[in-house]
């Protein structure tokens, strides 16, 4: 069997693995991502629209920026995702001085309060084929990984 040149002690078939591993959970990943998508339609919501709305929600009020650190991408890529959240009314934008701080309006806290239990019932489901032990081995595994 050859050996990995990067790192000895790793064989080919390990790294193959490894390798078949990421594709595994980045095909979930993306395929969460897609039925989410889906699901959110229903409130004409986007997944990432979605997070934003929890994020925001989950804080009396919060910078463009702290969101933008949340969320791990700039506030630019952000602004066109919360303007459309505006016009649906459900954030407002103040501006203090340089800074734009977010909150929900009464429609959004109404609206997060309604979509919220629905859409983490959806993502549970996705889960249903496990039972609980293996809930639990998976997102031990997972902690794992991460790590």
């Amino acid at each position: 069997m050859k050996e990995n040149t990067t790192n000895p002690s790793v064989s080919n078939n390990e790294e193959r693995l490894g390798l078949m591993l990421w594709f595994r959970i980045t095909r979930i990943y993306n395929q969460s991502i897609r039925e989410s998508n889906q699901h959110l339609k229903k409130w004409n919501l986007s997944a990432a629209q979605f997070d934003i709305l929890v994020q925001v929600g989950s804080h009396e009020r919060l910078s463009q920026q702290e969101l933008a650190n949340k969320l791990f991408v700039t506030k630019g890529n952000i602004t066109q995702l919360l303007r459309k959240m505006e016009e649906l009314g459900l954030i407002k934008r103040e501006q203090e001085w340089k800074t734009k701080y977010l909150s929900l309006t009464e429609e959004g806290k109404e609206f997060l309060n309604e979509v919220v239990p629905k859409q983490e019932h959806f993502q549970a489901s996705q889960f249903a084929n496990l039972n609980e032990t293996e809930k639990q081995q998976l997102l031990d595994l997972l902690s794992k990984v991460q790590k």
